[in-house]
Protein backbone atom coordinates (compact mmCIF):
# COMPACT_ATOMS: atom_id res chain seq x y z
CA UNK A 1 0.00 0.00 0.00
CA UNK A 2 1.76 2.86 -1.33
CA UNK A 3 1.21 6.53 -1.87
CA UNK A 4 -1.83 7.89 -2.24
CA UNK A 5 -3.18 4.38 -1.82
CA UNK A 6 -2.57 4.75 2.03
CA UNK A 7 -6.46 5.24 3.62
CA UNK A 8 -7.11 8.79 4.89
CA UNK A 9 -3.85 10.49 3.42
CA UNK A 10 -5.69 12.53 0.74
CA UNK A 11 -8.12 13.35 2.82
CA UNK A 12 -6.48 14.54 6.09
CA UNK A 13 -6.85 17.44 7.97
CA UNK A 14 -5.59 16.57 11.40
CA UNK A 15 -2.83 19.50 11.59
CA UNK A 16 -5.38 22.46 11.17
CA UNK A 17 -2.62 24.78 11.25
CA UNK A 18 -1.26 23.14 8.03
CA UNK A 19 -4.62 23.19 6.53
CA UNK A 20 -4.92 27.24 6.94
CA UNK A 21 -1.94 27.67 5.34
CA UNK A 22 -1.82 25.65 2.31
CA UNK A 23 -5.35 27.61 1.63
CA UNK A 24 -4.21 30.66 2.25
CA UNK A 25 -0.64 30.25 0.38
CA UNK A 26 -0.39 32.87 -2.64
CA UNK A 27 0.12 31.23 -6.05
CA UNK A 28 3.44 31.60 -7.62
CA UNK A 29 3.70 34.08 -10.62
CA UNK A 30 2.10 33.13 -13.73
CA UNK A 31 0.11 30.09 -11.88
CA UNK A 32 -3.49 30.08 -9.96
CA UNK A 33 -4.79 28.35 -7.07
CA UNK A 34 -5.86 25.60 -9.24
CA UNK A 35 -2.50 24.89 -10.35
CA UNK A 36 -1.91 23.91 -7.20
CA UNK A 37 -1.98 20.13 -5.04
CA UNK A 38 -2.65 21.89 -1.97
CA UNK A 39 -3.32 18.55 -0.01
CA UNK A 40 -1.42 15.92 1.57
CA UNK A 41 1.58 15.19 -0.42
CA UNK A 42 2.10 11.24 -1.19
CA UNK A 43 4.81 9.49 -1.52
CA UNK A 44 6.11 7.84 -4.71
CA UNK A 45 8.50 5.23 -6.06
CA UNK A 46 9.26 1.64 -6.87
CA UNK A 47 7.06 -0.51 -4.80
CA UNK A 48 9.98 -3.23 -4.85
CA UNK A 49 12.22 -0.36 -3.47
CA UNK A 50 15.17 -1.67 -1.12
CA UNK A 51 15.64 2.34 -0.39
CA UNK A 52 13.54 4.71 0.96
CA UNK A 53 14.79 8.49 1.02
CA UNK A 54 12.56 10.48 3.58
CA UNK A 55 13.12 14.42 3.53
CA UNK A 56 10.89 17.09 5.58
CA UNK A 57 7.91 18.08 4.05
CA UNK A 58 6.52 19.56 0.73
CA UNK A 59 8.30 22.77 -0.85
CA UNK A 60 5.39 25.09 -0.82
CA UNK A 61 5.52 26.04 -4.48
CA UNK A 62 7.53 22.23 -5.58
CA UNK A 63 5.83 19.50 -4.12
CA UNK A 64 2.23 21.51 -2.89
CA UNK A 65 2.38 22.39 -6.05
CA UNK A 66 2.50 19.75 -8.13
CA UNK A 67 1.84 16.74 -5.77
CA UNK A 68 5.02 14.97 -5.97
CA UNK A 69 7.81 14.95 -3.53
CA UNK A 70 10.68 16.67 -4.74
CA UNK A 71 9.26 18.21 -7.78
CA UNK A 72 8.69 21.53 -9.54
CA UNK A 73 11.57 23.57 -6.98
CA UNK A 74 14.88 23.63 -5.81
CA UNK A 75 15.52 20.42 -3.94
CA UNK A 76 14.36 17.90 -6.44
CA UNK A 77 16.57 19.95 -9.42
CA UNK A 78 19.92 19.46 -6.89
CA UNK A 79 18.47 15.50 -6.84
CA UNK A 80 17.33 14.06 -9.42
CA UNK A 81 19.74 14.89 -11.85
CA UNK A 82 22.20 12.93 -9.05
CA UNK A 83 19.54 9.92 -8.67
CA UNK A 84 19.98 9.76 -12.10
CA UNK A 85 23.25 9.49 -12.24
CA UNK A 86 23.45 6.75 -9.29
CA UNK A 87 20.45 4.30 -11.46
CA UNK A 88 18.00 5.14 -9.42
CA UNK A 89 15.75 7.61 -11.27
CA UNK A 90 14.86 7.23 -14.94
CA UNK A 91 15.55 10.73 -16.16
CA UNK A 92 17.60 13.75 -14.50
CA UNK A 93 14.55 16.21 -14.96
CA UNK A 94 11.20 16.11 -12.30
CA UNK A 95 9.03 18.49 -12.97
CA UNK A 96 5.68 17.70 -12.98
CA UNK A 97 3.25 14.45 -12.81
CA UNK A 98 3.23 12.38 -15.87
CA UNK A 99 6.85 13.74 -17.18
CA UNK A 100 8.05 10.41 -17.15
CA UNK A 101 9.76 9.93 -14.69
CA UNK A 102 10.03 6.41 -12.70
CA UNK A 103 12.30 5.11 -9.97
CA UNK A 104 14.25 2.28 -9.70
CA UNK A 105 15.07 0.33 -6.40
CA UNK A 106 14.38 3.82 -4.36
CA UNK A 107 10.57 5.47 -2.82
CA UNK A 108 10.69 8.91 -2.02
CA UNK A 109 8.41 10.47 0.56
CA UNK A 110 8.61 12.92 3.33
CA UNK A 111 8.18 13.23 7.40
CA UNK A 112 5.24 15.46 7.13
CA UNK A 113 2.99 14.99 4.33
CA UNK A 114 1.49 18.99 4.15
CA UNK A 115 3.37 22.06 3.76
CA UNK A 116 4.51 23.82 6.93
CA UNK A 117 4.56 27.34 7.73
CA UNK A 118 8.36 28.20 7.03
CA UNK A 119 9.37 24.66 6.33
CA UNK A 120 9.21 24.35 10.01
CA UNK A 121 6.96 21.47 11.02
CA UNK A 122 5.90 21.44 14.65
CA UNK A 123 6.19 18.37 16.58
CA UNK A 124 2.68 17.25 16.84
CA UNK A 125 2.52 17.79 13.01
CA UNK A 126 5.46 15.09 12.68
CA UNK A 127 3.59 12.93 15.29
CA UNK A 128 0.17 13.01 13.19
CA UNK A 129 1.55 11.81 9.99
CA UNK A 130 4.17 9.05 11.76
CA UNK A 131 1.46 6.62 11.20
CA UNK A 132 1.78 7.12 7.34
CA UNK A 133 5.56 6.90 7.41
CA UNK A 134 4.85 3.60 8.94
CA UNK A 135 2.33 2.25 6.17
CA UNK A 136 5.06 3.50 3.72
CA UNK A 137 7.55 1.55 5.50
CA UNK A 138 5.44 -1.69 5.99
CA UNK A 139 4.78 -1.90 2.67
CA UNK A 140 8.07 -2.01 0.99
CA UNK A 141 8.76 -5.68 1.55
CA UNK A 142 12.60 -5.64 0.43
CA UNK A 143 13.24 -2.29 2.14
CA UNK A 144 17.12 -2.27 3.37
CA UNK A 145 18.01 1.03 3.49
CA UNK A 146 16.65 4.57 4.47
CA UNK A 147 18.28 7.68 3.89
CA UNK A 148 17.36 10.64 5.90
CA UNK A 149 17.58 13.77 4.51
CA UNK A 150 18.21 16.80 7.46
CA UNK A 151 17.59 17.02 11.26
CA UNK A 152 14.21 17.13 10.43
CA UNK A 153 13.11 14.01 9.19
CA UNK A 154 16.00 12.15 11.10
CA UNK A 155 14.60 12.87 14.22
CA UNK A 156 11.13 12.25 13.29
CA UNK A 157 12.31 8.96 12.55
CA UNK A 158 14.12 8.07 15.49
CA UNK A 159 10.01 8.87 17.41
CA UNK A 160 8.84 6.19 15.14
CA UNK A 161 11.49 3.91 15.94
CA UNK A 162 10.85 4.57 19.60
CA UNK A 163 7.47 3.98 19.17
CA UNK A 164 8.36 0.50 17.41
CA UNK A 165 10.26 -0.31 20.03
CA UNK A 166 13.70 -0.19 18.03
CA UNK A 167 15.48 2.49 20.24
CA UNK A 168 14.74 3.14 23.73
CA UNK A 169 15.15 7.23 23.25
CA UNK A 170 14.85 9.25 20.12
CA UNK A 171 18.93 11.08 21.34
CA UNK A 172 20.01 7.19 20.83
CA UNK A 173 21.63 8.12 17.64
CA UNK A 174 22.74 11.33 16.63
CA UNK A 175 22.15 12.95 13.38
CA UNK A 176 25.67 13.30 11.39
CA UNK A 177 26.34 13.78 7.93
CA UNK A 178 27.01 10.79 6.51
CA UNK A 179 26.31 8.98 9.41
CA UNK A 180 25.14 5.03 8.68
CA UNK A 181 23.35 3.13 11.79
CA UNK A 182 22.30 -0.20 11.95
CA UNK A 183 19.25 -0.38 14.93
CA UNK A 184 18.64 -3.92 15.62
CA UNK A 185 15.04 -5.11 14.20
CA UNK A 186 14.95 -2.42 11.79
CA UNK A 187 16.53 -1.19 8.56
CA UNK A 188 20.12 0.60 7.51
CA UNK A 189 19.95 4.34 8.44
CA UNK A 190 21.96 6.86 6.46
CA UNK A 191 21.65 10.68 7.24
CA UNK A 192 22.50 13.04 4.89
CA UNK A 193 22.28 16.80 4.88
CA UNK A 194 19.00 18.33 3.32
CA UNK A 195 19.36 19.10 -0.19
CA UNK A 196 17.31 22.63 -0.14
CA UNK A 197 18.17 25.18 -2.04
CA UNK A 198 20.03 27.03 0.74
CA UNK A 199 21.84 24.45 1.65
CA UNK A 200 23.50 23.83 -2.05
CA UNK A 201 23.92 27.57 -2.01
CA UNK A 202 25.75 27.58 0.54
CA UNK A 203 27.93 24.82 -0.04
CA UNK A 204 26.79 22.64 2.93
CA UNK A 205 26.21 20.34 0.74
CA UNK A 206 27.33 19.60 -3.18
CA UNK A 207 26.53 17.22 -6.01
CA UNK A 208 29.33 15.47 -5.03
CA UNK A 209 29.20 14.66 -1.56
CA UNK A 210 25.45 13.38 -2.55
CA UNK A 211 26.28 11.29 -5.19
CA UNK A 212 29.10 9.80 -2.77
CA UNK A 213 26.21 9.36 -0.57
CA UNK A 214 24.02 7.88 -2.87
CA UNK A 215 26.97 5.24 -3.64
CA UNK A 216 27.43 3.76 -0.32
CA UNK A 217 23.61 3.57 -0.22
CA UNK A 218 23.53 1.33 -3.20
CA UNK A 219 26.28 -0.53 -1.73
CA UNK A 220 24.50 -1.11 1.56
CA UNK A 221 20.79 -2.02 -0.15
CA UNK A 222 23.22 -4.58 -2.28
CA UNK A 223 24.58 -6.27 1.14
CA UNK A 224 28.11 -5.25 0.71
CA UNK A 225 29.98 -4.62 3.16
CA UNK A 226 27.39 -5.15 5.63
Amino acid sequence: MLGQDIPGLLTCRKCQRLANFMAELPPKKDYSRSDYWNKPVPGFGDPLARVFLVGLAPGAHGANRTGRPFTGDGAGDFMYPLLHRAGFASQPQATHKGDGLELRDLYISNAVKCLPPGNKPAPQEFAHCRPFLAQELASLSRLKVVLLLGQGAFTSFMRYLVEQKIVDRPGRLVFSHGGVYRPEGGPILVASYHTSRYNVQTGRITPAMFLDLLEQVKTLASGENG
